[in-house]
């Protein structure tokens, strides 16, 4: 197979990965008049179509706004004001916006992909290449890097020589595989549970996010809009979806988000999903290695127990794309320095969310009568104590000050 010299040997960027934090990078280059490449392995179709995650913190939506990547959002999107929780036979509602002023978007991450890839492509001129294969990563310590991959339609080597190229293509693509054990460090932790993730073809049977604390399992329902709900039930790691039949999971789901007399029931609706996730973390630090900047899931993986990956995602989308064209116009660089420590603070301080609402999905699960009666006196505390329902709301919001 022979290697071609493309039509536009070199660009300051190359962005491999056209999920929310590559789209997102490469929208605020072209914002600026930066040229860069958008690589991505599956189809425009594809990535327009795939079911992900749908809360947006309120700060992830105002940096979208202050981009121009907002519009289509702002006019579909729901706002939430609360959550509830539903144990021991009861719902308790937990109003954050009240406590706070502040709410949460839903808005389910195909769109967000379809509106971020229309004004990459159509609104503002950029160059993305889809369904290419076999992309490669080479001279990533050097200060002329270049990403080769396979032409879809020729079935010719290509190569892209570059300034810096932004690996954004998830938890198994080539850029985080890019980074030897010798390079960074992979901190992972396992949390020993599965979700079964459903999507179910009937409308939310709340007007928030519910969370079933049940010693058969956590549950958890989610609005994704108004014809379809994201549904979510804990089973062993590595279940199989087949030993889940319909019948069984609307008992379970029934059973385990019980809310009492006066909550309403949960509506049916033929399930169109059943896949089980196995709940995992991991964090790489560095999230750079010479001229490779890692962002999204290439970088870390937090478990949708909190649903905080796209917001991570697009956190380091925003530093990212503003301190490379801050660089490439002529800065000092200092954004591109700080760039992996800046993004980890908010990380690390979201995994520990994450791990801390895991013990209060679960606990009551575990078969341990300790952790269970743990898991009821913090849920107590959060809907009896002022201060602890006041920290709640800052991390489950994202609204920390500083991180």
């Amino acid at each position: 197979m022979t290697t071609n010299s493309p039509s536009r040997p070199h660009v300051p960027v190359v962005v491999v990965g056209a999920g929310p934090a590559g789209l997102t990078v490469g929208n605020i280059l072209r914002a600026a008049s930066v040229d860069c490449v958008v690589l991505e392995t599956e189809s425009r179709e594809f990535i327009e179509r795939r079911p992900r995650a749908g809360v947006i913190e309120e700060w992830a939506v105002r940096g979208l706004r202050q981009r121009g990547l907002a519009d289509g959002l702002l006019e579909r999107a729901e706002r939430h004001s609360a959550c509830e929780f539903r144990f021991a036979g009861e719902r308790y509602r937990f109003s954050y916006t009240d406590l706070t002023g502040h709410h949460h978007w839903v808005y389910p991450q195909p769109l967000l992909v379809t509106d971020l890839v229309r004004e990459y492509v159509d609104v503002r001129g950029g160059d993305a290449r889809f369904s290419v294969r076999d992309v490669e990563l080479h001279d990533l310590d050097t200060a002329l890097p270049s990403v080769s991959y396979t032409d879809p339609e020729t079935a010719e080597r290509q190569v892209l020589t570059c300034d810096f190229v932004v690996g954004a293509d998830g938890a198994r693509g080539v850029s985080r595989a890019a980074l030897a054990p010798e390079r960074a460090r992979i901190a992972r932790h396992d949390y020993g549970i599965g979700w079964l993730a459903l999507l179910a073809e009937a409308p939310p049977s709340s007007d928030c996010v519910l969370f079933g604390v049940h010693p058969n399992g956590f549950a958890g329902h989610m609005a994704r809009s108004p014809e379809v709900t994201r549904y979510y039930l804990q089973c062993p790691p590595g279940d199989d979806p087949e030993n889940w039949p319909d019948d069984r999971i609307w008992a379970e789901l029934h059973e385990r988000l019980a809310g009492g007399a006066d909550a309403p029931p949960l509506t049916e609706g033929p399930l169109i999903e059943k896949r089980v996730l196995d709940m995992h973390d991991y964090v790489v630090e560095p999230m750079t290695y010479g001229r490779l900047f890692l962002a999204g899931d290439s970088a870390h993986l937090v478990a949708p127990i909190a649903a905080k990956g796209m917001n991570l995602a697009l956190h380091d989308a925003f530093l990212l794309g503003d301190a490379l064209v801050d660089y490439l116009d002529g800065g000092d660089g200092a954004g591109l320095d700080g760039y992996s420590e800046a993004c980890l603070r908010r990380v690390w301080d979201y995994q520990e969310f994450s791990q801390w609402l895991s013990d209060v999905y679960h606990g009551t699960a575990a078969g341990d009568p300790f952790r269970g009666g743990t898991t009821f006196a913090r849920l107590r505390r959060l809907f009896t104590s002022p201060t602890a329902a006041a920290s709640f709301a800052e991390q489950y919001l994202g609204m920390a000050e500083h991180y």
